[in-house]
């Protein structure tokens, strides 16, 4: 569920045209950011908490920013060195991600990564996930887990 900041500052950035960039929360860890046509385009990670009944398990909000909208999402990742993962939407379908930090980075999972990294171990936030694989196997993540991506359908509304 959204908080009513978020909520608010999303309504606030669109109903009174400010810069979206503007309505950021102040614990944000900006994860990319870049110059797109009309403006800045951001990932951040915000609002970590522990699952209190699953060790390694945590609920974030996930901030995407395009120069005249804002999403947030709330996501779960998992930081156990056996099964890491994160759990997103597409705004339809739950999206069940699983990672392999420490294993080989491409343009279709940085995202992921950079994402997981900054939740798990937030020291290593912003940082290029392609560069950690040490920081991984000192961790205990051993690099040669198998990803996958499984979608399953949400509901029809």
């Amino acid at each position: 569920m959204l908080s009513s900041w978020v909520l608010a500052a999303a309504a606030s950035a669109q109903s009174l045209n400010t810069i979206p960039s503007e309505a950021r929360p102040k614990n944000l860890i900006l994860l990319e950011e870049r110059q797109v046509r009309g403006g800045k385009q951001a990932t951040g990670v915000y609002g970590a908490t522990a699952d209190p009944s699953e060790p390694g398990l945590w609920r974030i909000k996930v901030w995407e920013e395009l120069p005249d909208d804002i999403k947030v999402r709330t996501e779960s990742i998992r930081c156990n060195p056996d099964t890491p993962m994160r759990i997103t939407s597409d705004g339809r379908n739950l999206i069940v991600l699983d990672l392999n930090p420490g294993g080989q980075i491409t343009p279709g999972n940085r995202l992921h990564h950079m994402i997981w990294w900054a939740t798990c171990f937030p020291e290593q936030a912003g940082k290029d996930p392609a560069t950690l694989g040490a920081v991984a196997r000192q961790l205990g993540y051993p690099g040669h887990l198998q990803e996958r991506r499984q979608v399953l359908p949400g509901s029809r509304r």
